[in-house]
């Protein structure tokens, strides 16, 4: 009886440690401070490090040197696609309403949809190439001075809208530089505010407390 008891303990400390239960065991306590949200409780009995279960690095891990938001070139594309469809549908809008109101002493013929159809198209080939054009050198310029400085801020917008300003009326000379140069300055100089509008409120909220 004895000799099979023991060899019964053998057996059960062989099968033990071919599964690796005679690894580290942890108590109640070593066990009481890790967070299982969302899990069972975790069996005493697993040969498991609960430490390794607390993830306190991100979910995704990225290629070295890549940033966690995307960069000035990565959106140029979404920029410049999406102002020329803005243009394409506003132009469109815009040659409807100059079609009709030229054709309206004409009665509702194939000759009238067809002036009306080519104002349509017209204007809307005319603000897609002005709005994708401005996003061309926006988005160029952005990512010029962003590679030069060597930072991404709300500096860079206000630097690349105004230089996209003077440029596009670069052909009206010194004050047509100079028009230029204030619309993108005062447009990205709103568009940077609006960005950090909830930033400078938190911030003034601060200063008063």
């Amino acid at each position: 009886m004895e000799s099979g008891g023991g060899s019964g303990n053998k057996t059960t400390g062989g099968l033990a440690g071919f599964f690796g239960a005679g690894g580290a065991s942890y108590s109640h306590a070593d066990l009481a401070g890790v967070p299982l949200t969302g899990m069972n409780p975790l069996s005493p009995y697993l040969n498991v490090d609960p430490r390794y279960l607390v993830q306190d690095t991100d979910e995704f891990i990225l290629p070295t040197g890549a940033n966690k938001t995307r960069g000035r070139f990565e959106l140029a594309f979404f920029t410049i696609g999406g102002c020329c469809m803005t243009g394409a549908a506003f132009g469109a809008m815009n040659g409807l309403r100059l079609g009709l109101k030229e054709t309206q002493n004409m009665s509702w013929s194939k000759p009238r949809n067809v002036q009306i159809l080519n104002m349509v198209t017209r204007q809307g080939a005319l603000w897609a190439n002005t709005l994708g054009s401005l996003a061309l050198l926006y988005s160029a310029f952005g990512v010029i001075i962003e590679k030069t400085r060597g930072a991404e801020d709300d500096l860079n917008t206000v630097a690349a809208g105004t230089m996209t300003g003077m440029l596009y009326k670069c052909t009206g000379g010194l004050r047509g530089v100079a028009r230029g140069g204030l619309a993108g300055l005062t447009l990205t100089s709103l568009y940077a505010l609006y960005n950090n509008w909830e930033h400078m409120k938190g911030s003034l909220l601060q200063q008063s407390l």
